[in-house]
């Protein structure tokens, strides 16, 4: 009986042993695959890089500026009064060259038109000199006027950046109008804007990010795809970076300076237009997001800005079922100047009485 009882016993060791040998090795393998001390952990995801001048990143920016400040008064033009002011963007003060015509405004208040200077030499900008002929005519025709002197031209606070790789004037443009809206007697559902050259592609990458613009009217504009960039070039210096410029600018957080940039600039070919970050900046690939009405005038013999440029986006703007208009026009180069200008401006004034 004891030889019996001692073999039960003897048994039920082995079994416990087996047990607790093969739950031990079944721990320690949970163990190898949980511990963070395995190196085995799961790499954090990289960051997704946002373009400065991606059109869905500017979409999301709230932008706003309080009404216009008169810094002083000018002598009247012929049915309006002229004013320097000033607005704020993003903490700058922004000059500009105010116009508000003179009488009764009709109900609602006078549309208003923010107007955006083509590349100048910042030193050289002067806010009651450039372009005042063109802000003439259309001042003169009931609209208010707001010839804004872009961040880092005149008086204005701030970096001169160029558009085409930069947001930092597309937020002007897009704070004069948020000032503009609150001015008095302006009626803030009526806001047009006018541009030339460079500012081509600052009005459509406004329009594209406010739907607040009821009508934009572009002379010899620029650089709406960036593939028309590698086509065409350019003939003016506002989208290059200079050495001697101080590194603030080189570093400010609104230029875009990414690679791809560089072999835009230098070796076009080795591009990939229809990437993630070049469909992310392209003016025509988001042409989506156009609400507004859109007029083009270019000059055949234009030779700083190719009207390659402006056939190009007419054939994005049709294809895309856009309300837009364009005008060619002979002869008058860059500026479109006379015989050519009282007839682009005449077309300027009836697309803007009509679209505001």
């Amino acid at each position: 009986m004891k030889k019996f009882i001692a073999l039960i016993f003897l048994i039920s060791i082995t079994i416990a042993a087996v047990y607790l040998l093969r739950t031990g090795n079944s721990a320690a393998g949970t163990t190898n695959v949980t511990s963070p001390y395995t190196g085995a952990e799961k790499k954090a995801e990289e960051p997704v890089y946002v373009s400065p001048i991606s059109i869905d990143y500017l979409r999301t920016l709230k932008i706003d500026s309080p009404a216009p400040v008169i810094e002083e008064e000018l002598s009247d033009g012929s049915n309006y009064k002229k004013y320097v002011a000033s607005y704020t963007s993003e903490g700058n003060k922004i000059y500009g060259y105010l116009t508000v015509p003179v009488g009764t405004p009709p109900e609602g208040g006078y549309p208003a038109i923010v107007f955006n200077h083509g590349y100048i030499p910042p030193a050289q900008y002067v806010t009651t000199q450039n372009y005042v002929s063109y802000v003439d005519s259309l001042a003169r025709n009931g609209f208010v006027v707001f010839k804004i002197d872009l961040r880092g031209h005149g008086n204005s606070e701030g970096n001169a950046t160029g558009s085409y790789f930069s947001s930092a004037y597309t937020i002007d443009a897009i704070s004069a109008v948020k000032s503009l809206q609150k001015y008095e007697n302006v009626n803030p559902e009526k806001i047009g804007m006018w541009g030339h050259s460079m500012s081509g592609n600052l009005v459509l990458r406004t329009m594209l990010v406010s739907d607040e613009i009821k009508a934009g009217v572009i002379w010899a504009g620029a650089v709406y795809s960036y593939e028309d960039f590698a086509k065409y070039s350019i003939s003016d210096n506002s989208y290059m970076r200079r050495p001697q410029q101080p590194s603030e600018q080189r570093e400010d957080p609104h230029r875009e300076n990414s690679p791809e940039v560089q072999k835009l600039r230098e070796n076009p070919e080795e591009l990939d237009l229809n990437s993630g970050f070049w469909t992310s900046i392209s003016l025509t690939k988001n042409i989506n997001y156009l609400s507004g009405a859109l007029e083009l005038h270019h000059s055949v013999n234009d030779d700083v800005v190719d009207i390659g440029y402006s056939r190009d986006l007419v054939k994005v703007l049709k294809s895309a079922g856009k309300d837009y208009s364009v005008f060619e026009y002979d002869g008058g180069g860059h500026n479109i100047v006379s015989p050519y200008y009282e007839t682009a401006m005449q077309r300027t004034v009836d697309f803007f009485k009509e679209k505001l």
